[in-house]
């Protein structure tokens, strides 16, 4: 942090100032004195044309400069309402005015006089909403905005000073005459006594000088961060997290204190006050500033005799201080957190909403940025490609860690180390991080630093691993190359010292650290061995190397710049021979300085609001400027206005970052414009830069002086620009000349216009091929009088569609694709667009065993079109793949249809696979249905048969059970056709096939069987039910020779209750002998057959009541009537073309369809 008085203003009359308030809202500035002297002042920034004069540097006049009436007394305070715009007043006689803006002018709004005291004190709260009024005699008035009067006491016995409120409005501080801090609620019930820690061991009389609680508005530095400042006269402060903060930070200014403020987002306290000189016993004004953990970022003297009171401006750049009968203001270079690598802006900011960090990866030249959030950040530098945070980790240990990034944002590697990280730099090669005690060094990379370490991840790949060495080393240590960070013990490296470290810098070759004694310590690259010391007569707070490292910028923490030559060798008074000489060269109020990359000489410094540019200790004419210094290279330098930047950090404009020319470019550029080539290369050769030499040689080119131009790529060592030359001298032509000129200069339409009224349109379509527009090539190739080259014009579209595809632009890609007949990049296109017409319509149009057929064929069945795959495979004539495809696809007609066109053999291998993964699936229908397709029909037939015997378990209906055996029953007969049609056409179709086998034909037998044993049961039943009970009977003896299929007990039930309804009781008795005989019944059934049979043949003799004569079951294998259930006698009868089963002609006329198959009759 730097400050520097910037303004002075004088009060008329030489009126002395007592109070001075700045809204940092509107920018309005109260001052009041003497005499009832009360001014409102605004200064506003004038808008410059040159957009380079910005912020700070930008010239700043008084807007508004207004004396307001009122007040007789000497002002005493000024409180600002920035919620509302009205400014509270008070003098010395108690007369408080509330004035208000009407039209561009203040008047006044409110006026109160409480005629018995004085008002020490106000202090509106954060929402603007209430005041609070603390009179001298103890009484306290809360009043409203709209001059309400809220609440009012009177504290007996207590005079105060001073009050504040909490940031939530609950509390009041109220400070007394004596030094104590009282808390009170906001409806004044006391609370309690503030501790002050700070008055320990403190002697004398002290009284409050200042009480300040930070509101938090814009948010809070950290999470828990000290916001409530409380200092004495005496210089002690204190500054606390809450009211009931036990561990408050502590401060001794050793001054005496007048006026204590926070800036506007409460990172920063100022103290104002005065010292007095030892040395001369002389009273100065200063005023300290300090961050809010306690930390003293600097001291601003300020002259006069009496400082009366400080103000901030909103934005905490610039701060108004009052001092005897003038208005002082200073502004303030922020120590922000960021910086610059590959032309990319990094930097850091805080939100109200957010507890971390919002670091910002901008790059300015395509305004291009990545945002990134980052914990507890600490410290941020940038070096070569990348960029180095500190933070520290989450963990109980805390450990403090660096985090490499590159340009993006992205971590590229991180390093834990064991030392407070106060201070930090890095190159291309290193980070260098330093603690008051210690130095730690990190190569994170090996590798020589033109390898960008964005190719980090493949580096191992390559064979080039990245090699981590670090060290760790103590300040007072005399032999740091020997340290090795695994054998240091922690406690011994951060040990105290009585010299802290207070600065550090380092280059490729040397690392530079800096102690508050003015000893510098120089350590070389590699092994970090200390080669020299060196001694100044003041503490560096900020150093910087040359581009060679001969030369060391050091500014002190006064501000003065002065240069160290590190190489120097003198002579003392001793006549002993020293290293190192401190150049007869400085610079006040400097607060930043940058060399330039290319010339040890050369070098920039902000002082104030200008920056200088110096070539060899001679400065240039100032520009005015307040930006940061970024780069120094090629005679330009790259500053970024962070100020503007931070105002809305969230949209950065390429305005913000802007490159200044140095004087010598700029005269040699004024000359090649206005004197004669010789004059200008003397000129050139008398300040010999590269950028100059270049600049000279391209100015030689447009005016032909083809000699100079040769010349000057020759001292700027530019192979391309010679080669350009001795190319030119080779021509003859001027205006192939001044075209292949404009070329060199990037001026291609008017090295396009030359060509084109040259008649030599084909020089034009070659620059613009080799520059890549096509579009323009296109135009040129079609514009022409002659026909167009066909072979540059397919190039042309090709080059387009690329453009396009670059860009996912794919139905623009199609258009120029089809123009130029690039089926491959055609078929990316369809398949980005999904559009598979197309595509099928591009595989018809390409020629048999195109090399692009079986990649489509692949899309198309990784998108399930099973016929246009096979269509794609079968014309490059990979019939396999077509098969294996519809085997994928589940297409299994088609699959054997082309293995029965095709003849290939391996379908059955295939179909067996499937078969077995649907049935571990217990897809047992799925599986069925492909054997089907496949006419593998006994297979299909088992399954079928399982199926059945699954549900026969389940008890399911005999009906559904019928249907299912039929079903097998037909798969049979399938197979029987097919067995006929392998008889016709031979072995082929025998090997496709597979079955009939031996353990097939128990399956061919039991399909149909299982049919017959469910239909004669269900036709039993019914004809049982219909009254035909004899009918019945029969039917049901017909089941006796289903035992295999059906249940016995089903069996012979039936048929014991159908003869016995039918009389025939000799049947009747047969039947139930047999359930008696059944080994599947329980005791308890058989003891109830066996009554039931009491009961029947007790009354009935088991005797038919007629004589019939039919067959014994099993014993004869004569037909059965699928109608009636009747054994058929007659020799001629019908059979079923399907299912091959009789019936009596006298029946079946009565049937459209056969009982069994339910086949048309």
């Amino acid at each position: 942090m730097f400050v520097y008085l910037s303004k002075k203003i004088a009060i008329p009359n030489d009126t002395t100032l007592k109070c001075v308030s700045w809204n940092k809202q509107f920018g309005f500035i109260a001052c009041g004195g003497g005499d009832g002297l009360l001014k409102v002042l605004k200064l506003e920034t004038q808008v410059s044309d040159d957009s380079k004069v910005k912020g700070l540097a930008a010239p700043s006049n008084l807007s508004m400069n207004q004396s307001l009436e009122g007040h007789n007394g000497e002002i005493r305070v000024a409180t600002w309402n920035e919620q509302f715009q009205k400014l509270t007043t008070s003098d010395q006689n108690g007369l408080i005015i509330v004035w208000m803006m009407y039209k561009g002018n203040w008047y006044e709004e409110m006026i109160n006089n409480r005629n018995k005291s004085v008002v020490r004190s106000m202090c509106w709260n954060a929402e603007g909403q209430k005041i609070c009024i603390a009179y001298e005699d103890g009484a306290v008035i809360v009043g409203s905005v709209d001059g309400n009067r809220i609440w009012g006491k009177e504290f007996k016995n207590m005079q105060l000073t001073h009050v504040t409120w909490s940031p939530d409005g609950k509390l009041l501080l109220f400070g007394t005459t004596n030094g104590e801090v009282n808390i009170f609620d906001n409806f004044g019930n006391y609370i309690n006594k503030m501790e002050l820690q700070c008055l320990i061991n403190a002697t004398g009389a002290v009284s409050l000088s200042g009480l300040t609680w930070y509101n938090g508005i814009l948010g809070y530095v950290e999470p828990n961060c000290p916001c409530l400042a409380i200092c004495f006269d005496n210089g002690r402060c204190q500054i606390m997290r809450d009211e009931v903060d036990d561990n408050p930070i502590l401060i001794d200014t050793k001054m005496h204190a007048v006026d204590i403020q926070w800036n506007d987002c409460g990172s920063t306290l100022a103290i104002a006050g005065s010292q007095t000189s030892v040395q001369n016993d002389k009273t100065i004004n200063v005023v300290q500033f300090f961050s809010a953990f306690g930390e003293p970022l600097y001291t601003l003297k300020v002259p006069g005799k009496s400082i009366c009171g400080v103000g901030w401006e909103g934005g905490s750049l610039r701060i108004s201080i009052g001092v005897d009968s003038f208005l002082y203001f200073a502004n303030i270079r922020p120590d922000y957190k960021w910086g610059y690598m590959s032309n990319t802006v990094v930097y850091a900011h805080q939100k109200p909403d957010r507890p971390d960090y919002c670091l910002i990866f901008w790059e300015a030249s395509r305004n291009v940025k990545n945002v990134k959030y980052v914990k507890n950040l600490s410290g941020l530098c940038a070096g070569g490609d990348h960029c180095c945070l500190v933070t520290q980790s989450e963990d109980d240990g805390g450990q403090n860690v660096l985090v490499l990034c590159n340009a993006i944002g992205t971590p590229m590697d991180s390093k834990f180390i064991d030392i407070e990280p106060h201070f930090v730099c890095m190159t291309a090669t290193h980070i260098i991080t330093a603690s008051y005690n210690a130095i730690h060094v990190w190569q994170y990379t090996s590798v020589s630093s033109v390898v960008s370490l964005d190719y980090a991840h493949v580096m191992p790949q390559l064979g080039v691993h990245k090699e981590k060495k670090e060290k760790l080393f103590h300040i007072d240590d005399e032999n740091p190359e020997r340290s090795k960070v695994d054998e240091i013990n922690p406690s011994v490296v951060n040990a105290n010292t009585q010299d802290p470290i207070c600065s550090i810098c380092a280059s490729d070759k040397v690392v530079i650290v800096a102690r508050e004694s003015g000893t510098i310590h120089r350590y070389a690259f590699p092994n970090l061995e200390l080669s020299n010391r060196y001694a100044v007569a003041y503490e560096p707070k900020r150093m910087s190397l040359n581009c060679n490292s001969s030369r060391l910028g050091i500014i002190n923490t006064g501000g003065m710049l002065t240069i160290f030559d590190l190489n120097a060798r003198v002579t003392d008074e001793n006549g002993q021979e020293i290293i190192g000489e401190q150049l007869h060269f400085e610079r006040k109020d400097v607060w930043d300085i940058k060399w330039a990359d290319d010339n040890p000489e050369l070098f920039a410094m902000m002082e104030k609001t200008r920056m200088y540019i110096f070539r060899n200790l001679d400065p240039e004419e100032p520009i005015q400027c307040s930006g940061y210094l970024c780069k120094f290279s090629d005679l330009e330098v790259t500053a970024v206005l962070l100020d503007e930047i931070l105002a809305d950090p969230d949209n950065p404009t390429k305005d913000n970052l802007i490159e200044l020319e140095i004087k010598s470019l700029r005269d040699t550029r004024a000359l090649v414009k206005t004197v004669g080539m010789k004059d200008a290369a003397q000129f050139v050769d008398d300040n010999p830069h590269p950028r100059l030499w270049r600049l000279l040689a391209e100015a030689a080119l447009d005016r032909l002086e083809l000699s100079v131009a040769e010349h000057a790529f020759v001292r700027c060592k530019d192979y391309q620009g010679i080669r350009l030359v001795k190319r030119l001298a080779q021509l003859q032509n001027e205006q192939m000349k001044s075209a292949e000129i404009a070329a060199y200069f990037h001026r291609f339409e008017e090295a396009e216009k030359i060509y084109l009224d040259m008649d030599r349109r084909d020089l034009a379509i070659e620059m613009r091929m080799k520059l890549g527009d096509w579009f323009r090539v296109v135009q040129l190739l079609q514009s022409g009088s002659g026909g167009a080259d066909d072979k540059k014009l397919m190039q042309a579209w090709d080059a387009i569609g690329n453009y396009f595809t670059d860009r996912q632009k794919w139905a623009h890609a199609v258009t120029y694709f089809t123009q130029s007949n690039n089926q491959e990049q055609l078929l990316e296109c369809y398949y980005m667009l999904e559009d598979y017409d197309s595509m099928a319509a591009l595989a018809g149009s390409l020629p048999e065993n195109h090399k692009l057929l079986p990649r489509i064929a692949k899309i198309f069945k990784m998108v399930g079109m099973c016929e246009q795959a096979v269509l794609a495979f079968t014309k490059c004539g990979l019939i396999k793949q077509a098969v294996d495809t519809c085997v994928y696809l589940n297409q299994w007609n088609q699959a054997v249809e082309l293995a029965n066109t095709h003849k290939v053999k391996e379908i059955d291998d295939l179909l067996a696979k499937y078969a077995a993964h649907l049935l571990q699936k217990d897809n047992l229908l799925q599986a069925i249905e492909l054997y089907r397709k496949a006419n593998h029909y006994i297979s299909a037939a088992k399954l079928v048969m399982d199926i059945a015997k699954r549900e026969a378990e389940a008890n399911a209906s005999p009906l559904q059970l019928k249907k299912i055996y039929v079903l097998a029953g037909l798969l049979v007969e399938s197979y029987h056709d097919s067995m006929k049609t392998k008889s016709i056409s031979g072995s082929r179709m025998i090997g496709l096939t597979g079955e009939g086998g031996v353990a097939d034909e128990d399956t061919i037998f039991k399909a149909w069987r299982g049919a017959e044993a469910y239909h004669f049961y269900l036709l039993a039943q019914r004809q049982m039910y219909e009254g035909y009970v004899d009918a019945a009977m029969r039917t049901a003896q017909v089941l006796s020779d289903y035992e295999d299929t059906l249940d016995p007990v089903k069996i012979y039930s039936l048929l014991a209750l159908a003869s016995a309804v039918n009389h025939a009781f000799s049947v009747c008795s047969w039947a139930l002998m047999r359930l008696e005989s059944l080994d599947t019944l329980t005791e308890d059934q058989r003891k109830s057959y066996q009554g039931l049979a009491m009961i029947i043949f007790s009354r009935h003799a088991p005797k038919d009541e007629k004589s019939r004569n039919f067959p014994e079951p099993g014993k004869d294998k004569v037909p059965i009537c699928v109608v009636t259930g009747r054994y058929i006698t007659e020799p001629q009868h019908w059979s079923c073309s399907k299912c091959k089963h009789s019936a009596y002609n006298t029946e079946i006329m009565k049937k459209q369809n056969c009982p069994l198959c339910h086949a048309k009759i």
